[in-house]
């Protein structure tokens, strides 16, 4: 049995001060959204709460799908690399960037080489290569697969996009774990999935990403970006993928959007194919209490030859 966890949107707060040069840019838009929307509703004492209850439910892995930070300002990317260290060692956490850690252009280059430990694939750690997407983690029977929709937009969106190179070689990652009999976990920001966000929100290349997994497979997708606790299917080669995405992981109670949660997934491999069952936790009340929301039996992968 694997036990992963996901959170995602993280959002870490407070804001450090900007200056006139940072707030001549897209960041200005960022800054009055987070004074007017996010300051008193996402706060870094829920997230604290939240992840010491993840923790203490000892997960194997943990995957976060982005959105650490507000509008990828130095200092900024400084603190989430603080905050991960204290997450958990690079090879139990997995990270993918959010449209907020890719704010302004130039930012996701930094982000790579700040959050490089968490961003890295098992052959880019042994060759002490630079972070590429996607990449591949194995651990155990799981394949964990990071992909990247993170991108630099204008002011008031938030898309992302996926292009026939990251298609081309997740294709090529999904069919080499998939021959290695792998339980495949693709993680991203943005959800892939038509009407899941609004139109400038969304991923641009959905219907390239739904392609390739239809054509190679997989047996999990995990995203954030719309903190909703959301359960969506794509085709895959003969069976339905399961699409999750997570509330915000610093997401108070009381507010329009759905408080703070994780999703803890605890997989194994049977004589027939894949169990999967999924536990959403999260706050429950203005104490910040963190209970069992719901739970699911995931109904995922291809049916293997028994063994």
């Amino acid at each position: 049995m694997f036990h992963l966890a996901h959170i995602s949107d993280i959002h870490l707060s407070p804001l450090p001060a900007l200056t006139l040069r940072e707030l001549i840019s897209k960041r200005i838009t960022g800054y009055i959204n987070w004074r007017s929307n996010r300051e008193g509703s996402m706060t870094g004492g829920t997230l604290d709460v939240l992840v010491a209850d993840m923790k203490a439910q000892a997960p194997d892995h943990i995957a976060v799908t982005g959105d650490l930070v507000n509008l990828a300002l130095d200092e900024e990317l400084e603190t989430a690399q603080r905050w991960l260290k204290s997450l958990g060692n690079p090879a139990d956490v997995s990270v993918v960037p959010g449209n907020h850690d890719a704010y302004v252009p130039g930012a996701l280059k930094k982000t790579r080489r700040f959050w490089q430990p968490w961003m890295r694939g098992d052959a880019q750690v042994a060759a002490n290569s630079p972070v590429e997407f996607p990449y591949l983690r194995v651990r155990g029977d799981i394949a964990l697969i990071g992909v990247s929709s993170a991108r630099a937009t204008a002011p008031f969106m938030a898309t992302g996009d996926i292009r026939e190179r990251q298609a081309r070689k997740l294709g090529e990652i999904l069919d080499e774990t998939g021959k290695r009999g792998l339980f495949r976990v693709i993680m991203i920001h943005h959800p892939p999935v038509r009407g899941a966000a609004p139109s400038h929100k969304r991923l641009l290349g959905i219907g390239l990403f739904q392609r390739t997994v239809r054509k190679h497979g997989g047996e999990l997708v995990l995203h954030g970006h719309t903190h909703l606790a959301t359960r969506y299917e794509i085709d895959g080669p003969s069976w339905k993928i399961p699409v999750i995405c997570v509330p915000s992981a610093s997401q108070s109670f009381g507010n329009h959007k759905p408080p703070a949660a994780f999703n803890l997934f605890s997989i194994a491999k049977t004589n027939i194919g894949w169990s999967c069952h999924m536990i959403e936790r999260g706050v429950v009340d203005e104490q910040m209490t963190i209970r069992p929301i719901r739970e699911h039996d995931l109904a995922v992968g291809a049916v293997l030859a028994p063994v």
